[in-house]
């Protein structure tokens, strides 16, 4: 049987991505700072362990993967323009720990690495490409490029195989923060859906459920030669549009208004070139409608509201 080790297996994403390997009859093993009581994931072999730490290597050792994929780290640019010290340590330095710990022990193992579109900035042709220039506007940005070039640095010199992902615009059920949470939270509460910005900045949202799917193609697929790959769904959709959608979800009435604020390290647009994805076979199955709906629906319980007919 394949087996995969899954970083940060916990989180929100890691949660989907763990389910996706698990349905195609690969062998989870996952590690987390969670207590195993908290994470309820029963097809994974999980591992409580705070990393960087020298037990990964031994884990390693036992348990012998074919497939790290790295989930762990942190992923907020508003906290890394606070905190850069600690984004740079969760970003950069764990991100060479365990691609260390995998020369040493599994020089043999795939890793992907959950990277994102913030890499890019605010960039200048839509839909924008692998090859745009990378120009971030967050210190969370730039930490994921340095994560990057780690990866290639340990493909190109010491012969670990990798591939970078980078993410654009991730949703679904489960993820208790960003846009679409924050605006469905307001609606839901029935106060003012007052939003920042001016309602024309736009995003490319890719379901959860969609990255996990792709990264287990990946998985067997990708050359993982040091390559990076756009994770998204090719669809540009503005907030103003977004939030009408998630009203209509969550059967309000409701008008969203929006104050003009900008929020610093954040792009004004965004539209993913997903192409090299799609030659490997990749297509994304969710349609913003549909997972939106499914959010609405899990925000609604989460919060003690009712969504109306």
């Amino acid at each position: 049987m394949k087996s995969v080790l899954i970083t940060g297996v916990a989180g929100f994403l890691g949660r989907y991505v763990a389910r996706q390997f698990a349905q195609d009859g690969w062998q989870v093993f996952g590690i987390d700072e969670i207590a195993p009581e908290n994470v309820q994931l029963p097809a994974v072999t999980y591992r409580r362990l705070s990393l960087p730490s020298d037990v990964l290597g031994d884990w390693l050792r036992e348990i012998t993967p074919q497939v790290c994929v790295h989930c762990a780290g942190r992923a907020s640019v508003g906290l890394s323009m606070e905190d850069p010290r600690a984004d740079f340590q969760g970003n950069v330095v764990l991100v060479f720990e365990v691609l260390e710990a995998l020369r040493r022990v599994a020089p043999q193992c795939r890793f992907l690495f959950l990277s994102s579109a913030a890499v890019y900035g605010n960039p200048a042709v839509q839909p924008v490409a692998e090859e745009h220039a990378i120009l971030p506007l967050s210190p969370y940005g730039y930490h994921k490029r340095q994560a990057e070039l780690l990866c290639e640095e340990f493909t190109r010199i010491h012969g670990v195989p990798t591939a970078s992902v980078r993410i654009f615009s991730a949703y679904g059920a489960g993820l208790r923060r960003q846009v679409i949470w924050d605006i469905c939270a307001k609606i839901i509460g029935g106060g003012k859906l007052e939003l920042h910005g001016t309602g024309a900045e736009s995003r490319d949202f890719v379901h959860a459920a969609d990255i996990a799917r792709a990264l287990v193609l990946l998985a067997s697929d990708a050359p993982c030669d040091g390559e990076v790959y756009n994770f998204a769904s090719g669809r540009e959709v503005t907030i103003a549009e977004l939030a009408d959608a998630l009203v209509v979800a969550c059967g309000a009435d409701v008008r969203p208004v929006f104050n003009g604020a900008a929020t610093p390290g954040n792009p004004l647009h965004w539209r993913a070139d997903i192409s090299r994805i799609a030659a490997l076979g990749f297509a994304p199955a969710t349609s913003l409608e549909e997972g939106i709906r499914g959010v609405a629906q899990w925000c609604a319980a989460e919060l003690g509201g009712r969504l109306r007919k």
